[in-house]
């Protein structure tokens, strides 16, 4: 399913799109916004809630901001958020399934501000999780950390990937490699595919400009992944716990610039 916000936005080329600097403060609004809207889930995720309930203040959020939500509609998907609790590794789809004590869960958001986007998520706990969970959750967000530390100009993307796959290694976790980070910028989704499971060195060069997503998914079990019946939700086979993180990054003439960074410091692990 095609929406009317879609066929607005430019084509993918195949290409690595290098954006202008005027560009950069589009990216900033559409990630604060969404930055924001995560904010406000902090006190919301507990036991007792339904996903569904998350997903309807997310959705009212955005249209409160005067903004779009990038999910709805998207390839037939209903929902302004995917949210995936404990062994679901990513595009859970949020309905009548209700917060447990102890559940961790990755929430993650795409908003569309005056064509921008801004793709965020992180991870919630509803009470107190369990220590294992704790730690899988501190090691994800190094993981992405890593991974940003590692973007500069004349850098590889298999850098990021290299970085990531290192702080996995090191902690006895594994890398989903079944899906990707990705650019962003007008489009969703663009070139290229940021993998976090990749060899320094390798891949495309990095240049000033570049607008993309890191978002790695660490797994306490094997690395392998399952999507059910419904076509979206990918889950562990091992049904051990998963855990995400996800920035909105741009490449600058010395580094890197995150996007969705909060404005209140809630982006770390634990702030439920």
């Amino acid at each position: 399913m095609t929406t009317e916000t879609e066929t607005m936005m430019p084509m993918r080329t195949g290409e690595i799109r290098i954006h202008k600097p005027e560009d950069f403060e589009g990216m900033r609004r559409a990630g604060r916004l969404v930055a924001e809207c995560l904010d406000m889930l902090v006190e919301e995720v507990k036991p007792g809630v339904t996903t569904g309930h998350i997903d309807d203040l997310v959705r009212h959020f955005v249209l409160d901001h005067g903004a779009q939500s990038a999910t709805i509609g998207y390839r037939g998907y209903r929902h302004a958020s995917c949210i995936s609790l404990n062994h679901v590794i990513c595009h859970g789809i949020p309905g009548d399934r209700v917060f447990k004590e102890g559940d961790i869960a990755n929430i993650d958001v795409t908003v569309i501000v005056d064509s921008w986007h801004g793709d965020h998520s992180r991870m919630f706990a509803a009470g107190r999780p369990k220590r294992k969970a704790e730690r899988l959750m501190d090691l994800t967000y190094e993981a992405m950390m890593a991974g940003i530390n590692a973007v500069r100009p004349g850098a590889f993307f298999g850098d990021i990937g290299g970085a990531i796959s290192e702080v996995a290694r090191k902690n006895r976790l594994s890398v989903v490699e079944d899906f990707c980070g990705h650019g962003l910028g007008r489009m969703f989704h663009d070139e290229p595919n940021v993998v976090h499971s990749a060899r320094a060195g390798t891949g495309p060069v990095l240049r000033e400009g570049m607008f993309f997503t890191i978002e790695p998914m660490l797994n306490l079990g094997r690395k392998d992944a399952a999507i059910l019946k419904d076509g979206w939700t990918a889950v562990t086979r091992d049904r051990q716990l998963s855990a995400q993180f996800e920035h909105s990054v741009g490449v600058t003439a010395d580094g890197v610039e995150i996007f969705t960074t909060s404005p209140k410091g809630l982006h770390t692990p634990h702030r439920c």
